[in-house]
């Protein structure tokens, strides 16, 4: 009998999804926010997640043997939960709660995941619940779907889970071992989240927005190492100025924010004017290079004597989504190896819950070639969703798609590009994605005019066919899932500039045949009529939206913008003809 292993996110109130094993291999994992069209499909549970899953495994709920959840009871005699009651103090009713009913959260989600099994009809009595702490859950999603026999260090950073928020441990022969965690309120995420607020920008969201912005600015300018202590071994942030509860938030029309009125006293009002100006940008700069510099001081205290015996670093954690950070992790002299999750927010921990429940019981995760794991539709699909659309679009059948696309991105067109199963992440890796030539002028105008409207300074990345990569990134560096930052070689910034960042970094995909061969005959077709190996590659959505799912969703997203052209498996989609008659 196969074990059946359905992992499910979301228990800490957003980023729900489902994730489904059979035995030691991955079958499929999806987003809830993508099937209800509401992003990071916030105090939801993944119930049309986990449906797809099992539908696509040809499963029902009967057959689901176990079920993991990245969310786990802590004892009262851990000392998160007393750290965390010494540390808020000032605000006593939080304190004495987290000591006393400090699983509230875990007994309150349990109660909830009893009405979604229900359902999903699965067995209550024949379905072993698997609860993973939330940090072990992020670290099995790295290391083990890229298990290796070699010693590997792991380093979780994220902005939330029971108590701990970032975890170093060490992957040996399939088990993690800690080595230490820090738990609320001393959160590097939590840090970064205070200023991306006080910055003016949503959280979740607007950190990649902080990022971004960073380069423009000079770290140098403004000294904000007040916001958090850390003396090469410690790390402690002040919450008498951000990630405060209670009375010291700072309050806004009704609204609290991440930081405290000193917070404010000390850098100025928050930001509502233009973030390109003094001292914002450079605000920006600071926050962004100390995140680094403490994350690097970590990894390199405790993790220090596991890299220097193998070289191996695995990341996840909602933290591992800042590229730049990827991108010094990964310099750093001993790192030889550097594993990223590529989906590395709390979604991602459906997958690493159930890859640790699939571990515990000694069966070996298979290795997971893309993640390309969500559904995918026929031509007759699409034309079922063309014909049903109120605009009706005008659509042919291609019997080469690929080169047609290759066409209409040579002559400067932007293409809508849907094609086969739904990529599980943050980025669009060529089955949902936006593409363009990145030679074309005024190309970046287009998309921000046609669909994107993004911010002038915020930059497009490419993907990059594997031959021409080599010479592109001068480190050699194989990057599938957009998850680091890398200089790009003098040579083509000059050739390539609309994908350059300025601090002459690019965060691309790296497109091989073996793992991605229907997005590579694409970049194929477009290098053998122009002679360039890659493409602009952003999400197929509108601002605020999740990634498209169905031939539907990409309909309405297409008919909703002024783009001209998309791929629809293998239909060509356009727009119908105003007619000049009354």
């Amino acid at each position: 009998m196969s074990v059946v292993t359905l992992g499910l996110s979301g228990a800490v109130g957003h980023d729900p999804a489902a994730a489904l094993f059979v035995d030691g291999k991955l079958i499929a994992a999806i987003e809830e926010e993508r099937l209800i069209r509401r992003k990071h499909a916030k105090d939801e549970l993944p119930y049309h997640a986990a449906r797809q899953c099992m539908k696509m495994a040809g499963l029902r709920g009967s057959d689901v043997t176990h079920i993991a959840i990245p969310y786990a009871p802590i004892s009262l005699f851990n000392k998160a939960r007393w750290h965390y009651a010494y540390r808020h103090w000032y605000a006593p009713d939080r304190s004495i709660d987290s000591l006393f009913n400090g699983n509230r959260r875990y007994r309150r989600y349990l109660k909830e995941l009893r009405e979604l099994v229900e359902r999903l009809h699965i067995s209550n009595t024949s379905t072993e619940l698997v609860p993973v702490e939330h940090q072990l859950a992020h670290a099995s999603s790295c290391y083990h779907l890229n298990e290796s026999k070699e010693k590997t260090a792991i380093f979780c950073v994220d902005s939330k889970g029971e108590y701990s928020n970032v975890l170093l441990a060490y992957g040996q022969q399939g088990n993690i071992e800690k080595v230490k965690e820090f738990y609320n309120p001393d959160s590097l995420c939590g840090m970064y989240a205070a200023l991306t607020d006080y910055l003016g920008f949503e959280i979740l969201d607007g950190e990649f927005k902080v990022m971004g912005i960073a380069p423009f600015g000079d770290p140098e300018k403004y000294d904000l190492s007040a916001l958090a202590e850390f003396d090469g071994k410690h790390f402690k942030v002040n919450n008498k100025l951000i990630s405060t509860v209670g009375l010291r938030r700072y309050k806004a029309k009704s609204k609290g924010h991440y930081f405290s009125k000193k917070l404010v006293d000390m850098l100025g009002p928050r930001r509502a004017g233009n973030l390109m100006e003094d001292p914002y940008v450079h605000y920006a700069a600071a926050i962004q290079k100390l995140y680094e510099d403490i994350a690097v001081g970590l990894v390199t205290h405790y993790l220090g004597d596991v890299l220097e015996e193998t070289g191996r670093l695995a990341v996840a954690g909602t933290g591992s989504m800042n590229i730049r950070l990827n991108n010094r992790l990964s310099g750093l002299p001993q790192v030889k190896e550097y594993v990223v999750h590529p989906a590395c927010s709390d979604a991602g921990t459906a997958i690493g819950a159930a890859s640790y429940s699939v571990r515990k019981l000694g069966i070996e995760i298979e290795p997971v070639p893309n993640m390309f794991l969500g559904p995918n539709f026929s031509n007759d699909e699409c034309i079922e969703a063309c014909l049903m659309h109120r605009d009706k679009p005008q659509w042919e059948v291609l019997p080469f798609p690929h080169e047609k696309a290759a066409e209409l991105l040579a002559h400067g067109q932007p293409v809508a590009w849907f094609r086969g199963r739904m990529e599980f992440g943050a980025r669009a890796l060529g089955n949902r994605s936006i593409l363009a030539n990145p030679n074309q002028t005024g190309i970046i105008e287009a998309i921000n005019h046609q669909v994107k409207f993004r911010e002038h300074w915020r930059p497009f990345s490419p993907s990059i066919i594997d031959s021409v990569a080599k010479d592109f990134l001068p480190q050699n560096h194989c990057d599938e899932y957009m998850c680091i930052s890398l200089p790009v070689s003098s040579r083509w910034q000059e050739r390539y500039p609309v994908v350059v960042y300025e601090d002459g970094t690019t965060r691309a995909q790296v497109v091989n045949e073996e793992n991605n061969p229907d997005f590579y005959r694409l970049l194929k077709a477009f290098q053998d009529r122009t002679g360039h190996g890659l493409l602009i590659n952003a999400t197929l959505s509108r601002p605020g939206e999740a990634l498209v799912c169905t031939p539907e969703d990409a309909v309405n997203m297409f008919m909703g913008t002024d783009l001209n052209y998309m791929i629809l498996e293998n239909l060509l989609v356009t727009k119908r003809e105003e007619s000049d008659t009354w």
